[in-house]
């Protein structure tokens, strides 16, 4: 059997001084320009798109169920994670995006049950965002089986 990846989505990022990535359930990109350090679980600012911007197949990908293959790629580093769509995600704030490793959902919760978070990427990863003029891109990807 392989595994085929559908490109469904992707945003661009930037990272910041303050980018800490020290959270423990979630990891959170934002439009927004700023962040403070109590913002741990935010690895990116001024993201091209929030969740309600997400292309409409990805947003229909994500409120059917389907598990998403996230990857992110900041320079040298990259970074890879699973999370699981659900009906009940309106995906409809204009500000921010937020995968979590439980099944709480908001208006801003992309996926759920993600198999990472914050505290889980590479500190490599996480220092390369430490600086401004860093891009981060994030793809989305429909996994599908096919034999």
């Amino acid at each position: 059997m392989k595994v085929e990846r559908i490109l469904l989505d992707e945003i661009i990022a930037r990272g910041h001084p303050n980018v800490l990535g020290t959270h423990r359930t979630t990891i959170e990109i934002t439009t927004e320009d700023f962040l403070t350090t109590n913002g741990n679980c935010i690895i990116g600012v001024l993201s091209s798109k929030s969740v309600n911007d997400y292309n409409p197949k990805l947003k229909e990908a994500i409120q059917n169920g389907n598990k998403i293959n996230i990857e992110m790629i900041a320079g040298p580093f990259s970074e890879n994670f699973i999370g699981v769509g659900h009906k009940d995600l309106i995906l409809s704030n204009v500000v921010s995006m937020v995968f979590r490793l439980s099944e709480f959902i908001s208006d801003r919760t992309a996926l759920i049950n993600c198999s990472k978070s914050s505290i889980e990427l590479d500190r490599n990863f996480i220092n390369y965002l430490k600086d401004p003029a860093h891009n981060l891109r994030v793809n989305f990807y429909q996994l599908s089986n096919n034999m």
